[in-house]
């Protein structure tokens, strides 16, 4: 099975991809992750990226296809793979087509704007040892206090409700319409987001077994 997950910042790709990748046993590529692989590895193409990231730029997209076709060569991913963040736009979605990589399945994980502000501007990290909170989920017992180490927790840059709103509004206009373009090969699936993530995967799966038959 080859598939793809999409969905605004927060609205649980990564979550219901390792979950998914779990239960079908086969890898969940993510380019955030396979970039720094590349760039660790010291290989022709992981130095390229690298040379834009030290200079502060956008890593261009053919550097990005160049290094996801690559990892997509790899032995585990023979019996399928799962997408997640890639491809971003529909010119990357393209590109995906033109290597000769076609979808069987792709998963819009579909969550209000309202309800990702609120869902993203409640997480809590501890300074300490990491662990993350939730203030309406998975609130601690003493507010602004780590459960497991006395650590004091804070609020990641990224998750503060301006900067939401503004990777938000990147999302609609680059990513959200990946959503039509798939729709038209028939290869989407929209899936809500809200509600206990068991009873999400639970949905996904059903979606996937569908395709497989």
């Amino acid at each position: 099975m080859k598939l793809m997950f999409l969905g605004a910042p927060g609205a649980g790709k990564g979550t219901q991809a390792e979950k998914i990748s779990e239960k079908y046993a086969i890898p969940s590529i993510s380019t955030g992750a396979i970039l720094r692989e590349a760039m660790a590895s010291g290989s022709k193409l992981g130095m390229k990226a690298k040379s834009y990231v030290d200079a502060g730029a956008l890593v261009p997209d053919e550097v990005v296809i160049d290094i996801i076709k690559e990892r997509l060569t790899a032995d585990d991913c023979k019996g399928g793979f799962i997408l997640d963040g890639f491809p971003r736009t529909v010119p990357q979605a393209k590109a995906l087509d033109d290597m000769g990589i076609e979808m069987d399945l792709v998963i819009s994980i579909e969550v209000e704007d309202d309800d990702i502000v609120e869902r993203m501007g409640g997480r809590r990290l501890c300074k300490r040892c990491g662990t993350a909170y939730h203030t309406k989920y998975i609130p601690t017992k003493v507010e602004g206090v780590c459960d497991k180490c006395g650590g004091e927790l804070y609020v990641r840059a990224d998750d503060k409700p301006e900067v939401v709103k503004g990777r938000l509004l990147t999302y609609h206009k680059q990513t959200e319409p990946l959503k039509d373009f798939y729709a038209e090969k028939g290869k989407l699936v929209l899936i809500p987001g809200n509600g206990a993530i068991d009873a999400i995967t639970a949905e996904i799966c059903k979606a996937i077994d569908g395709v497989r038959g």
